[in-house]
């Protein structure tokens, strides 16, 4: 029997770790199986061939894009070369869909079959993307089981997993041990700032949420505050951002989890962290700044309510999203107070929390959607 070898293709890091894990699944069913295509350091972790390292990518709006297409066109060619070059069984395509939707075209025209893993978020963008998937892809393995419904109704085959974020983010370690082995203090309210995992997310949003804490902190007493930093980023984005700060601000590396569940409050950047962060239970609150010109656009384009996973998934703004101009250190650090006052809101939040985790369906996802693929390459 010939290797059967599947290109992955992840854009960001949140891809790259539902690509990881869900190699890490195909091997155990088939050890034979081999991986190349375009993802981080957690894909090549786990045994994939990067052909293109999503580092180059650390992108966020269709600002951005424009300005760096020449190395999206790169990624693109290099891919298509290294397709041609090994004929690959099966293509696994994971989010990224401005990328990835233009590819799988092109891997359709190669009469390769295409698998997409984690849905674009179409609920967002309207339909026509909805489109372009019937015509070019085999299977969707999707988080969410409204995702189901909707590709459904529209005649795409897909397949609704569960999350595999219940299966990787857990604390490890009790609260008491975090606080010791960070030097922090059990006696004080403890609040996590999550800025993102790209660097231009981490230098627009850290600055503004450490500004924030330092009005948080002029408002209620015994505060502590702590930065979760991203293993792939460098640490003088960090300290350049927390360098003129009159607090002591923590920064830890690569603990995310459990410095979420040691917090008691957490600012967290739009995007994946905003469901690990729920279902770690923390209450928490959303932002997020982006280009202003890629902003105007987002909203002529886009039709969802919310940004935030947790309230897309419960259809009511449960989590405060505090985004682009009305993102200032003042209306967060309100924001952020009035909750840390309240019993009630805390409760409220931690209650919805629980909701949104028991609607990400049960542990076991990347193992299930690697049974699918298996079949699918059989």
């Amino acid at each position: 029997m010939n290797q059967k070898k599947i290109l992955i293709v992840s854009g960001e890091p949140s891809g790259d770790l539902h690509a990881s894990n869900l190699i890490k699944d195909l091997k155990t069913i088939d050890p034979d199986i081999s991986f190349f295509g375009m993802g981080g350091s957690l894909s090549k972790k786990s045994g994939a061939e990067i052909v293109f390292d999503i580092t180059e990518l650390a992108l966020i709006g269709l600002v951005e894009v424009i300005k760096n297409i020449g190395t999206v066109n790169r990624a693109y060619r290099a891919l298509l070369s290294s397709i041609d070059s090994r004929r690959p069984d099966l293509a696994i395509l994971i989010d990224y869909p401005g990328f990835n939707l233009r590819l799988a075209r092109e891997l359709n025209r190669r009469g390769i079959p295409i698998v997409y893993y984690i849905s674009p978020q179409v609920w967002a963008w309207g339909k026509g993307r909805i489109e372009l998937i019937k015509r070019y892809v085999k299977k969707m393995i999707v988080f969410f089981k409204f995702e189901e419904e909707l590709y459904k109704k529209y005649g795409v085959d897909a397949e609704f997993v569960g999350h595999p974020l219940l299966d990787t983010v857990k604390t490890s370690a009790a609260k008491k041990e975090v606080f010791k082995k960070y030097g922090l203090s059990e006696e004080k309210t403890t609040i996590a700032l999550l800025p993102g995992s790209r660097t231009m997310e981490v230098k627009n949003l850290l600055p503004l949420m450490t500004a924030s804490a330092e009005m948080i902190a002029g408002q209620l007493t015994g505060l502590q505050f702590i930065i979760s930093k991203h293993p792939d980023l460098s640490m003088d984005i960090y300290n350049d951002a927390v360098k003129y700060s009159s607090l002591k601000i923590k920064i830890v590396e690569g603990d995310t989890y459990n410095i979420l569940g040691a917090s008691d409050f957490a600012i967290v950047a739009s995007g994946t962290a905003t469901l690990e962060t729920a279902i770690i239970g923390t209450p928490f609150l959303i932002t997020y700044k982006i280009n202003a010109l890629t902003a105007v656009i987002y909203r002529l384009l886009v039709r969802a309510r919310f940004v935030g996973l947790p309230n897309i998934i419960l259809k009511k703004e449960v989590i405060p999203e505090i985004l682009q101009e009305a993102a200032t250190p003042q209306n967060i650090s309100k924001c952020a107070v009035d909750i840390l006052k309240s019993d009630y809101a805390l409760e409220s939040m931690r209650t919805a929390l629980k909701e949104v985790r028991s609607l990400l369906g049960k542990p076991g996802a990347s193992k299930l959607a690697a049974q699918i693929v298996s079949k699918i390459i059989q």
